[in-house]
């Protein structure tokens, strides 16, 4: 049951297409597998983040501070585990100033985010048991959105373009799509929104994305007029810039009945606590791969349940296909069903996902239940 050693291996890989979202574009899909190998011959593995800017950060604290941390451990010891690597003290550079620490600390907590990921694999394998199982197991298949809805590049229409795709999704078994907004006009995306809305029909769950995209009044403006159009958005996400998130938040949320959802940009609990108690938000999409893994992840699922705020999950499937599937608060587990997007998830996982009517099964192999391609691992690795 200690640990003996952990393995960590970053991977990049070229898109074949450049992704626009609200406030960024994507050309790459790179991620980092970890391995924690136990005394007992176990080997917790998963993979996770997309973090292009700081790879070789993360891995180095993994590898110099975070390893020698757990190393000879015993690895049921999750919540003592979790503080130890938490409270590690590193040095990436820190300022003592609030805002632009922030960077060196989400170098830190993505690292401690692939440990304590792995770890939980390799503790659902020590119990013969999937991870949903050991986090409170409450349904055994999830329903599955689609993120999509980037700009169209080569001067295509924008509003048939994202009715092509909402026709993919449906296509695709998934029963619903979060789209782009925020990069063009309110009355160019307030039309694609209803370009949407018409391809899906009334069944299709439509949510948005501006990527913090607009400043507290235009986000304003964009809700009442998709209420006004009767779009029957399920959330708006991360509506608001930056640099105003928890009155700019709390302003929208008395102006419009459109939940709001935020959190993927948080990278701890007590970031998210504040903008329940704060910003009044409804959602929070938390990605485990950034907050410091499961255990916390967990630990904010578990306060804003006691709060009346629904949890959602940004991306990484594999991974929060249990976190979903173990919280009766959770809603939807988020794909790439543009396979040019995300070539990983279709490419890394042997045999994973099974997506059908609208929704994902859960693995019941124990731990994630997945296995990786080594063969994948070897041709998209960075170091060689």
């Amino acid at each position: 049951m200690k640990i003996e050693s952990v393995e960590v291996i970053p991977l990049d890989m070229n898109l074949d297409e450049v992704f626009k979202g609200g406030t960024y574009q994507v050309a790459s899909r790179p991620t980092i597998v970890t391995r924690v190998h136990l005394e007992n011959g176990l080997v917790g593995e998963t993979y996770g983040g997309d973090e292009f800017h700081t790879q070789k950060e993360i891995v180095d604290v993994v590898r110099q501070h975070l390893a020698p941390l757990v190393i000879g451990e015993d690895v049921r010891d999750f919540q003592r585990l979790w503080e130890k690597m938490f409270h590690v003290n590193v040095d990436l550079g820190n300022r003592g100033l609030h805002q632009l620490d922030m960077h060196p600390r989400g170098i830190l907590l993505q690292a401690v985010s692939c440990v304590d990921n792995a770890m939980w694999d390799a503790r659902g394998k020590l119990y013969q048991t999937p991870v949903y199982k050991l986090l409170g197991g409450v349904r055994d298949r999830v329903p599955v959105i689609s993120i999509g809805g980037y700009y169209p590049k080569n001067g295509k229409d924008a509003c048939e373009a994202i009715a092509e795709e909402v026709k993919m999704v449906r296509d695709s078994g998934c029963m619903g799509i979060k789209m782009k907004v925020g990069r063009a006009s309110l009355e160019e995306d307030l039309a694609r929104v209803r370009a949407a809305r018409q391809a899906g029909g009334k069944d299709f769950v439509i949510t948005v994305d501006s990527n913090q995209g607009w400043d507290p009044l235009d986000a304003v403006k964009f809700c009442i007029a998709m209420e006004k159009a009767d779009l029957d958005v399920r959330w708006m996400e991360e509506p608001i810039k930056w640099y105003d998130q928890t009155d700019g938040l709390r302003l929208l949320a008395s102006k419009t009945s459109i939940p709001i959802n935020v959190g993927q940009g948080e990278i701890t609990g007590r970031a998210c606590r504040d903008l329940m108690t704060k910003g009044d938000v409804n959602i929070l999409n938390l990605d485990c791969t950034l907050c410091g893994g499961i255990t916390e992840w967990q630990r904010v699922a578990d306060m804003a349940k006691l709060m009346n705020v629904e949890m959602a999950h940004h991306e990484e499937p594999q991974v929060a296909v249990h976190l979903i599937a173990a919280n009766p608060h959770a809603l939807f587990v988020e794909i790439f069903a543009n396979k040019v997007r995300d070539p990983l998830l279709w490419q890394l996982p042997d045999g994973f996902p099974e997506i059908r009517d609208g929704y994902m099964t859960v693995p019941q192999e124990p731990g994630f239940g997945i296995k990786l391609r080594p063969e994948v691992i070897e041709r998209y690795r960075v170091e060689r």
